[in-house]
């Protein structure tokens, strides 16, 4: 009986050590993919959130500007007509 916990003792450490090892492979497989995709997003020279939104709210801005003159252009187009 004594012989068999000890093996039964012998195996569970085992298996904790194997847990310990798998948990440390998965957390460095972890970061060797988070710095790879970090790298692999860098080198793709993507433009940024922050530039994006604002090159955005700057082009609506022209948008409006452009329809306004248009407006006014047609406007004085329709005043050189009745003259």
């Amino acid at each position: 009986m004594n012989q068999s916990n000890r093996i039964f003792d012998g195996l569970g450490r085992v298996m904790n050590e194997a847990a310990g090892v798998a948990d440390g492979v998965r957390r460095e497989v972890e970061t060797v993919v988070k710095s790879q995709a970090t790298r692999i997003v860098n080198d793709m020279d993507l433009v940024k959130r922050e530039d994006f939104d604002a090159l955005r709210e700057l082009v609506q801005v022209q948008g409006e500007e452009i329809e306004a003159l248009r407006a006014q252009l047609a406007a004085l187009a329709g005043d050189k007509s009745k003259s």
